[in-house]
């Protein structure tokens, strides 16, 4: 097999490849092609119908999260390759070739994969309430042989306030390092500096500069130091990134309608999934609504109907056509128009807000929560109360960094839903013909095949 590398640059769409030079550059002399949307665009669902060929019917990734009937539990971000219930690309390479090897940078559900070389980040989270910047990796000695070349993976740059170049640029780096010392088949590496900023200020290229000047620099490292190697990546992303104004606060509605428990602890508010008649487990803009007690699903679903914002609420034949009927999925699946996104909020009053909303959790949080990557703007001494916290972390004691924003105005971009721009869908740029303009997004599988194959299509 053709040794291939696809490097996934999240939130690259053809109005953003304009702003990259070497990046552009590069495209113009090779093939490239818009990837029309589905649903749900969100990294896990993406990514896992790149690697696999189906749709989330079929693999079972209908979002980020989901909730467990079995637990009764709204799940967030896991990360063990078992969860995607289909084969995936390098298991049929190993079939045919059995000297093929993987190499699988970040992309998600990396742990557990049946992949030779693998990275992960993966937190160590200590008794006393600290958690600390870490990975996972296969084999267990890549682990310790990064760390010792480019120092600790960069936690807190990955996500949060904090999010910047310094993740892209670590995972880059450690991408090149896994291939001199194990010269993988097929290496894949995720890249998500593009997304972050784009979701914090929309699509506001002057604003996004700095960070859109240093992923191309990352790109033209990664793509001139595997010419040398004799092969041109493959550059693709999952979703593109457009402007939004309007927060949907979907569990507040349904809880004035009724059908939201909650638990109060020491004051605060917690959201019981098991015990509520219907919520929704929101992830951008999408939202799947869970309904416990099926006497309330007309109503349920005249209230989505009926709320400004919401452009589409998909029943089971509605899942049907948009590859989304899985037992995971909810009963109801909402998408926002171009305009909107959903947040998970369910409480009325902020003073009883749960402890973990105010902090970067996304694992507790009962869904996807974008206001984690400010800091909160209307607390003029925030900074100073992160420097307090982080010097309390330092002397060992516990701590709490409650420092985040409830405030969902605050974001200016999201994606999930099937945006009609092609300006701003996203993309994959191939050494090989792609055979048409626009692909499916199960067609980047075949992409991806037909390079490692030396397949051409027509």
């Amino acid at each position: 097999m053709r040794k291939t590398v696809v490097i996934d640059v999240v939130g690259l769409s053809p109005s953003v490849l304009e702003h990259m030079p070497f990046l552009k550059a590069y495209s113009r002399q090779r093939h490239m092609a818009t990837i029309a949307p589905m649903l749900p665009a969100v990294t896990t669902a993406v990514q896992s119908t790149y690697l696999t060929g189906q749709w989330p019917s079929e693999h079972g990734i209908v979002g980020n999260g989901w909730y467990d009937r079995t637990d009764a539990e709204i799940k967030f971000w896991k990360q063990s390759n078992k969860l995607v219930d289909a084969p995936k690309i390098w298991d049929k390479a190993r079939k045919l070739d059995p000297a093929f090897t993987c190499s699988q940078m970040c992309w998600w559900y990396n742990m557990y994969a049946n992949v030779d070389y693998s990275l992960t980040p993966r937190p160590n989270y200590l008794s006393d309430g600290r958690k600390i910047p870490d990975c996972y990796t296969t084999p267990d000695t890549l682990r310790d042989h990064l760390v010792r070349e480019l120092g600790p993976f960069p936690l807190f740059n990955y996500w949060g306030p904090t999010a910047n170049a310094k993740s892209s640029q670590w995972i880059a780096d450690a991408a090149i390092i896994t291939d001199k010392l194990y010269d993988p088949t097929l290496t894949l590496i995720y890249l998500p500096l593009l997304d972050y900023c784009q979701q914090k200020f929309g699509q506001d290229m002057a604003r996004n500069g700095k960070e859109i000047g240093e992923m191309d620099e990352i790109c033209k490292q990664l793509i001139t130091y595997y010419q040398q190697k004799n092969c041109d990546p493959l550059i693709l992303s999952e979703y593109g990134i457009t402007n939004v104004h309007q927060p949907i606060h979907i569990n507040r509605l349904l809880r004035a309608a009724g059908l939201l428990s909650l638990r109060i602890e020491r004051g605060l508010e917690l959201l019981d999934a098991g015990a509520s008649k219907a919520f929704a487990v929101a992830d951008h803009q999408i939202a799947h609504i869970y309904i416990n007690d099926p006497a309330c699903y007309k109503q349920v679903r005249s209230i989505l109907e009926n709320t400004p914002g919401i452009e589409l609420v998909l029943d089971r034949e509605g899942k049907k056509e948009h590859h989304l009927h899985h037992e995971r999925s909810g009963e109801l699946v909402a998408v926002a128009d171009a305009n909107s996104w959903f947040t998970y909020y369910y409480w009325e009053d902020d003073q009883k807000a749960p402890d973990f909303a105010r902090i970067v959790e996304i694992f507790r949080k009962p869904g996807y929560d974008p206001a984690e990557m400010f800091l909160n703007p209307a607390d003029p001494l925030v900074k100073l109360k992160v420097i307090g916290k982080l010097i309390k972390k330092k002397l060992g004691f516990r701590y709490l960094m409650d420092v985040i924003p409830l405030d969902a105005t605050l974001i200016k971009g999201s994606h999930g839903r099937l945006e009609k721009d092609p300006a701003w869908h996203p993309l994959i740029i191939s050494p090989a013909p792609l055979g048409k303009d626009t692909l499916l997004a199960t067609e980047v599988y075949d992409a991806m095949w037909n390079h490692l194959t030396g397949t051409t299509t027509t």
